[in-house]
């Protein structure tokens, strides 16, 4: 394969269940710590994490020299960082809040390059990192090797779903089970486990599989993944940095005091 060092994508096409540590702590070091402990993909998370675009272009190296597939999401309806964390190297984006199919449209215009979409030209640092040297061969195979999950949130999206994950250049979705539970609640409450939720997330798998397309979620605990990769979600990401830390934090504090 001409981008050899880009994996995910055939990894995902392929039927794998893929792991993704999250990141939101503004720290290349910690990704790349959680890249070497054994994740298979880090995601950066930039809509509510604290990175900067100058962390994003650094996490991005750190994650592939822990031996990860990075990704990252971006901020609501920045469709420019898409594009710009695509010519810093991630593997994927994940997009937030995508509703409507115009919203999949936009994302996928920024993600892919035509005749899928219109990303511009300038992926310099992503040749690089995955070792390609001629023009022609990224232009060539990069679309094939980034995958673009639309996060469902809403009811909107909801409502839209078919034609969201049927958009060309849309590789899958992401399930916000938090903010999914907000909306289906009219935000009365917050609950990622309810059952409404689980409701749609089992219609979303099967609609995905029948497009052909990667089942994605965001999952509270590495207990909440395993048992959605048994129902067919094959992109999970798992906890947080943030809350592995104070998991860590706990334990130890509960046995000095024991």
């Amino acid at each position: 394969m001409p981008i050899a060092a880009f994996t995910l994508a055939k990894r995902l096409r392929g039927g794998e269940t893929v792991f993704s540590a999250w990141c939101g702590l503004p720290y290349p070091l910690v990704a790349e710590t959680l890249a070497r402990d054994g994740f298979a993909a880090v995601a950066i998370e930039s809509q509510h994490g604290l990175w900067d675009v100058g962390g994003i272009l650094a996490g991005i190296a750190a994650v592939r020299q822990g031996g990860a597939a990075p990704l990252v999401r971006v901020p609501l309806n920045d469709f420019a960082l898409v594009s710009r964390a695509l010519d810093f190297g991630a593997e994927g984006i994940i997009a937030p809040m995508i509703n409507t199919p115009a919203d999949a449209r936009a994302f996928a215009a920024a993600a892919k390059f035509p005749p899928l979409g219109e990303r511009s030209w300038g992926p310099h640092r992503a040749m690089t990192l995955g070792g390609v040297a001629d023009m022609q061969t990224y232009l060539r195979e990069a679309n094939d090797h980034i995958i673009t999950l639309a996060m469902i949130e809403t009811r909107t999206a909801l409502a839209n779903f078919e034609a969201v994950i049927g958009t060309p250049g849309i590789d899958g979705f992401f399930l916000g089970p938090s903010d999914l539970s907000i909306a289906l609640s009219d935000g009365k409450s917050i609950d990622p486990l309810s059952k409404e939720v689980d409701a749609h997330l089992d219609t979303m798998i099967a609609g995905a599989q029948r497009a052909r397309k990667i089942p994605g979620a965001y999952c509270h605990s590495a207990e909440r993944a395993a048992a959605l990769a048994k129902r067919g979600v094959k992109f999970l990401a798992v906890s947080s940095d943030l809350a592995m830390l104070r998991a860590g934090a706990a334990t130890a504090l509960k046995a000095l005091k024991a």
